[in-house]
Parts: C-alpha cells; sequence; structure tokens
C-alpha cells in the first residue's frame, strides 16, 4: 500500500510518501509545502491545493493519512490550519483517495509506544524505523512520515483481526 501522510499548517505542509509491502514501512519521498506569509489566505490555499494535487497525480496513493485538528490556544492559527486542511481533503477527494486522520496523540502512541511523547522522541523513532541517514529538514515533514507510518501500523492491526 503507498500512503501519503500529511501534516496540514498554513504556513507549511508536511508530507510524506511511505510504501508498506516490507515488514517496516519504507520512505518514497518527503518534503514540505510552504507558503509565503504576505500573500493573502486564498493564495496561500490555493498554492497548496495545486501542490497536493500534484502529489497525488504524482504518486497515485492509495490513501492519504492526515494529521486531525486538535484544540488549540491560538485560534488564528486553528483557523488557518482548518483551512488548509480543507483544501487538502478537496484534493484527495477530486484525486478520489480515500482519507483517514489520526490525532497527534495517537500519533505518537502508534511510532513511540507513549502518547506523551515529545517531538524529539517522535522524530528520533522516524529515523531509526524508517532507517533515515539524518532527520528530515523540517519538524513538518517528520510529522508527515510519522502520520503515514501511523495509518501503515493501523492497517496492519486491521488486516490481522
Amino acid at each position: 500500500m503507498r500512503i501519503l501522510g500529511i501534516d496540514p499548517g498554513i504556513a507549511r505542509v508536511g508530507w510524506a510518501v511511505i510504501e508498506t509491502h516490507t515488514p517496516e514501512p519504507a520512505p518514497i519521498s518527503f518534503g514540505c509545502i510552504t507558503t509565503e506569509k504576505d500573500q493573502k489566505p486564498e493564495q496561500r490555499l490555493a498554492t497548496i491545493h495545486k501542490a497536493m494535487t500534484l502529489l497525488c497525480r504524482k504518486f497515485h496513493p492509495d490513501c492519504m493519512s492526515v494529521e486531525a485538528l486538535f484544540f488549540a490556544t491560538n485560534v488564528t492559527t486553528a483557523i488557518g490550519v482548518g483551512q488548509s486542511r480543507g483544501v487538502i481533503l478537496l484534493a484527495a477527494a477530486e484525486a478520489r483517495v480515500p482519507v483517514v486522520s489520526y490525532t497527534p496523540l495517537a500519533v505518537k502512541r502508534a511510532i513511540t509506544g507513549d502518547g506523551a511523547a515529545d517531538k524529539k522522541q517522535v522524530i528520533a523513532m522516524v529515523i531509526r524505523i524508517l532507517k533515515l541517514r539524518k532527520a528530515p529538514l523540517l519538524d513538518d515533514t517528520a510529522d508527515a512520515l510519522a502520520i503515514a507510518m501511523t495509518h501503515a501500523y493501523s492497517y496492519r492491526m486491521k488486516e490481522h483481526i
């Protein structure tokens, strides 16, 4: 199975493509979509939508695993993330890619075994499990890898039940 993992945001959207044809997931490609702060919100969202559409066309994922929204103290940030998540889901629907969502707690638990793990622990496990030489440059990209891996593990659990 080919999974496209997404860490939504308005300034940065982390993305990662992994394959699950081996006992451990294998990274195919990963990166980050960035938008400029001085752009209008609709331009930023258009950039994200276009990039997501291109990722779906290029990698033909079997499914998309997206981080779920969670309560944020900064309402402005939460609105931007929600808008970004909306255009990401639209791109998935247009490409006919099924979407699953995981909370940050579920991702931490799946990757480290501890729902209270910090970002450094998650990144360390992503590097270890995927046998990466070094951490991705941006945390958003590492988060996208973790989100994709979470679905890989969740899907395998469902297969064995």
